[in-house]
């Protein structure tokens, strides 16, 4: 009884579809879409549940107003959540509703009314299309705002301010012009045994050294204390001066000390262009970091269009274990994904793999996984 009743179900379902295919376009469109924000939003509000259970003490605390871990904290985190698991998102909800209507003989009505598989992918990609195109808007316009306000919050109120110290820091800052520094502080924005070498066609034409180089964030301006100034000249007669304090203003900021992977995720598309310009001039061996950021912002999205092909070829045939199956083996093949474009990114750390590479390696592996799984899959 119960199969001749799903069976009449199936078949009312299938008297009611106009398989003609812009209809199908339509119909196969709404259901990724509203799937996909209906699991973004479930997911997100899971998250947001155990990140308030797992920092209610550090807002309690710290006493951050409420406004603040509202609008400040979890309206940031959310788009930042979202597209940094977007792959997640897109491939279970690709794996799940095909399934569904692959359960529900959908699947084989639509290639038995006349549409090819490769045409039934059509509103697929559209779909992947609007999800990178979203996932691409907010890597370049929106997160980078919504990460400032995000970490300053988190530095205020969650951790102590930025306590990595650079140490050793030695690079180019302009053409000519290198700064060395024994170590820096980010607790009060200040290098210690600061150096400034002034070189003009191979000859050291000047030198300031200081004990220290403090920072100041208001005008952008340097105070040297304990200063020794050295000015070397052709005829061999050095001038030299030295002093308490000096203020004086560099190339350089405060920020060009402690840039990290997390810092760099502040950054707009130009001023991360602006960023990698000007530590490849300088040599530094942080630019590694910003280079990660702008392949990022293009990979994640473009992995939509993967992830789709991938999850209608494993999906699109009825199973023996069901729905189940298929979203189990979804959420391992995506967080498979993650996991290597994790790894990836540690082989650029360890100096194997350049940036590019490592960061769109993920992606050419799982295209050609996914051109494989689509060519064998039942048509």
């Amino acid at each position: 009884m119960e199969g001749r009743d799903r069976q009449e179900n199936n078949d009312k379902t299938l008297e009611e579809m106009d398989l003609t295919p812009r209809k199908i376009d339509r119909y196969i469109t709404k259901k990724f879409i509203s799937t996909f924000f209906v699991a973004l939003l479930l997911i997100i509000g899971i998250v947001i549940i155990f990140d308030i259970s797992e920092k209610i003490d550090d807002f309690v605390s710290k006493e951050a107003p409420l406004k603040a871990v509202i609008f400040d904290y979890y309206v940031n985190f959310v788009p930042y959540f979202m597209n940094m698991f977007s792959p997640l998102f897109v491939f279970i909800t690709v794996i799940f509703f095909t399934s569904k209507m692959a359960a529900d003989s959908e699947i084989i009505a639509i290639l038995a009314g006349g549409v090819s598989y490769h045409r039934m992918m059509v509103p697929y990609i559209f779909s992947a299309t609007l999800i990178a195109i979203l996932s691409l808007c907010l890597n370049l316009f929106i997160i980078p705002d919504a990460n400032k306000t995000r970490l300053d919050f988190e530095n205020q109120y969650i951790k102590s301010r930025y306590q990595s110290v650079g140490r050793n820091v030695h690079y180019q800052i302009s053409p000519g012009e290198f700064v060395f520094a024994e170590s820096f502080s980010s607790w009060n924005n200040t290098a210690y045994r600061f150096t400034l070498e002034k070189i003009e066609g191979n000859k050291l034409v000047s030198k300031i050294s200081a004990e220290t180089a403090a920072y100041d964030t208001t005008s952008k301006s340097w105070t040297l204390k304990k200063y020794f100034i050295r000015e070397y000249n052709d005829d061999l007669t050095d001038k030299i001066r030295t002093g308490k304090q000096m203020d004086t203003v560099i190339a350089l900021t405060n920020r060009d000390f402690y840039l990290t992977e997390k810092t760099v995720e502040t950054l707009t598309y130009s001023e991360l262009n602006n960023l990698i310009a000007t530590q490849k001039m300088r040599g530094d061996a942080n630019v590694k970091f910003a280079l990660m950021e702008k392949n990022r912002r293009f990979a994640l999205p473009f992995s939509a269009f993967i992830l789709t092909i991938m999850g209608v070829a494993l999906s699109s045939k009825k199973r023996r274990g069901g729905i189940g199956w298929n979203i189990g083996l979804g959420i391992a093949l995506a967080f498979t994904y993650i996991l290597f474009l994790k790894f990836s990114e540690m082989f650029v750390h360890a100096g194997v793999l350049p940036p590019f590479i490592a960061l769109w390696l993920p992606n050419i592996v799982f295209a050609f996984i996914a051109a494989f799984l689509y060519r064998i899959a039942p048509k």
